[in-house]
């Protein structure tokens, strides 16, 4: 059932115009509603406006920290508006996220399937020599094509290694023949294999 009351233009913790103003936040949100390349079940559209709604409920004070870090400032922008395909809505992604880095800010992206990493990704790239990414997930995304789309959320991080960026994979249980193959080939991606992980801590050095 559609949740229009969760598409309402609230910022993230709700937080009051003098921590949310987009000229004086650190942090820029830019969530990102889409979930086309999903082919299990939809619903990763509602990722961002639930976390959204879900930071109203929580303090702004972090125990660990022992101070607010929303104080940086955290500026939440209108959710994307997304195209059906997915190299589109990565490429719409990649132009908002390189203008938060032009303002010196830090994006924040939400989502949304893991198609739209992509764009953000290499907008960072375009910005940062000395980049990398870590990457928690139970499957690898490194098809080079899934059901003739080569940005589905299956191919995200094929995508990455293909711009030069160095990916260390953390949890995976799941990959197909051709993904295994490409690892043996590509020498640079560090994986971590959850069965691995619960029999040996050591990987976490």
């Amino acid at each position: 059932m559609f949740r229009e009351d969760l598409f309402l233009n609230h910022n993230f913790l709700g937080l009051s115009q003098d921590l949310s103003e987009r000229g004086r936040a650190r942090f820029i949100i830019l969530p990102v509603p889409y979930d086309a390349t999903t082919t299990f079940q939809p619903g990763a559209r509602w990722g961002p406006a639930s976390i959204i709604e879900a930071s109203l409920h929580v303090e702004l004070y972090d125990e660990e920290l022992q101070f607010e870090p929303a104080r940086a400032g955290i500026h939440t922008l209108n959710y994307l508006d997304v195209a059906v395909d997915p190299e589109e809505t990565a490429t719409r992604v990649l132009y908002i996220v390189r203008e938060i880095l032009k303002e010196n800010k830090v994006p924040v992206v939400i989502g949304g399937d893991h198609s739209i990493s992509t764009g953000a990704i290499k907008a960072v790239r375009e910005f940062y020599n000395d980049v990398g990414v870590i990457q928690f997930d139970a499957h690898a995304d490194l098809r080079d094509s899934y059901q003739g789309e080569r940005y589905s959320h299956a191919c995200s991080m094929r995508r990455v290694v293909e711009m030069g960026i160095p990916l260390i994979q953390i949890g995976l249980r799941s990959l197909s023949r051709e993904e295994r193959e490409y690892l043996n080939k590509q020498g640079d991606i560090k994986s971590f294999y959850a069965i691995q992980m619960i029999k040996n801590t050591a990987w976490r050095k």
